[in-house]
């Protein structure tokens, strides 16, 4: 089917072929001409159009990011300053769209300088993939033949890994994992990695592959192994996104009476015991463990994401970390000791500041030049302690005050956006809602007063 014939068939809504072929342009069309109704379609194109980059190298390098491009969809880039990590003062990029984040992180980074600073340390760099396959015969005999071919394992890797071990990296540990008592006949190779600054899935993927190659081709080669221990079926070879030994811990201390009533608007001591209780609570009930680490992620992603990194692992990875005893819980915690406060949180973040996007995005490789060109141990530091800052900033709000004080105020923006409130009445319901519940309907209807 021809593009103009696409175009004709619009009322048909059958499959569209060759999508993918086609130029931008033409792509906004097809979409435009079959999905949005009436006479909105040229304000779509417009709309389409009108967030393209104005530097055409730029978006030619944004279009290559994904696939089936037809324009660019922006989200708020905002900056944290006053971030103190282990005596180091960062402004922090963050993008996100929630309106209330960036404000509260803020208030938190600013509330701690003055008491310290984060101190955040990494515990482990390392990473794994995993080959999954199924093989029959004795499990003994199989870690056997394992053991005596593990090092032509490794030598075959040698190509692909050389130039990572020259900065220090590389495969650490390789070891074969009995699986059969899950399910029938299934094993697993586990390598364990260290990537230096590279978040390193393609590198970790393309060793996998290789060794399952050499492996599988090895176990049908082998004069040892005879009959059904020849066959081997090899399932997939791939990283995984969960990283518990790639660890980072944060903390924030002060002495109970330095916590500032005035700010916290809680006599230090009542503020300390409800900071315990309310982690305490994450830990015991899943329903609020989701919102509580949630909150933590807020930040953690903005920061994840500003800097070119994979949001979308990084949580999977934090989550399943939450769970790693069975049981689903909040990610940080807070105890009394004596008269001091402490406040910490432990996550697992494997990024990178090179390869991927880091070193592509114009926007990300901006994010850490403002980040002094960390590397990926102190990009993780930073990350966690912006964490850890989120989740006291929404705690805080919490156990005080309570959350929609603070969030409400942010999210009036976007009502008065949405009604299209002009300047003026900006202006007015801005001061009349100063001390007042804000809600959508009551914004509306103060509106229509004016």
């Amino acid at each position: 089917m021809t593009f103009q014939q696409n175009i004709e068939s619009v009322n048909t809504f059958g499959p569209i072929n060759g999508f993918s072929k086609l130029s931008k342009n033409e792509r906004i069309a097809l979409v435009s001409n079959r999905y949005i109704n009436g006479s909105s379609k040229d304000d779509t194109v417009k709309l389409l159009k009108s967030y393209w980059h104005r530097d055409e190298g730029v978006q030619k390098i944004l279009d290559q990011f994904s696939e089936n491009t037809i324009t660019n969809f922006y989200s708020p880039y905002g900056v944290v300053p006053n971030l103190l990590v282990n005596d180091r003062l960062y402004c922090v990029p963050m993008v996100t769209e929630e309106s209330s984040v960036v404000s509260a992180a803020a208030k938190s980074t600013k509330y701690w300088l003055a008491r310290g600073g984060v101190r955040s340390k990494v515990i482990s760099t390392a990473k794994i993939g995993q080959i999954h396959f199924l093989w029959q015969g004795s499990s003994q005999i199989l870690f056997n033949f394992f053991e005596s071919i593990k090092e032509q394992l490794l030598a075959s890797i040698h190509p692909i890994i050389q130039n990572m071990e020259k900065r220090g990296g590389g495969v650490k540990q390789i070891n074969l994992v009995d699986r059969t008592h899950d399910e029938q006949d299934y094993y697993q190779i586990v390598v364990t990695f260290d990537t230096c600054d590279a978040m390193g899935a393609n590198f970790i993927n393309s060793v996998l592959e290789k060794l399952a190659h050499e492996f599988s081709l090895k176990i049908k080669l082998s004069s040892t192994l005879q009959g059904p221990s020849k066959d081997i079926t090899i399932i997939m070879s791939i990283l995984s996104n969960y990283a518990p030994n790639c660890l980072v811990r944060s903390s924030v201390e002060c002495d109970i009476d330095k916590l500032d009533e005035a700010k916290l608007g809680l006599a230090p001591e009542v503020f300390a015991q409800k900071l315990v209780m309310a982690t305490k609570i994450a830990q015991i009930d899943v329903g609020r463990a989701v919102t509580h680490n949630k909150g933590i992620f807020n930040g953690i992603d903005a920061v994840v994401l500003a800097t070119g990194n994979d949001f979308r692992a990084v949580e999977a990875c934090g989550h399943a970390y939450a769970a790693r005893d069975g049981k689903y819980k909040g990610l940080s915690l807070a105890q009394i000791r004596g008269r001091k406060l402490r406040f910490s949180l432990e996550i697992p973040l494997a990024i990178g500041t090179v390869g991927g996007l880091t070193s592509i995005h114009p926007m990300a490789e901006m994010s850490l030049e403002m980040l002094g060109k960390p590397n990926s141990t102190r990009l993780m530091e930073i990350i966690a302690a912006l964490g850890l800052m989120q989740n006291f900033a929404a705690l805080r709000s919490l156990v005080t005050s309570g959350i929609q004080k603070g969030h409400m105020k942010m999210h009036l923006i976007n009502i008065l956006n949405h009604l299209n409130a002009n300047e003026l009445e900006r202006a007015k319901v801005q001061e009349y809602f100063q001390d007042k519940v804000i809600s959508y309907t009551s914004v509306r209807e103060y509106l229509e007063t004016l």
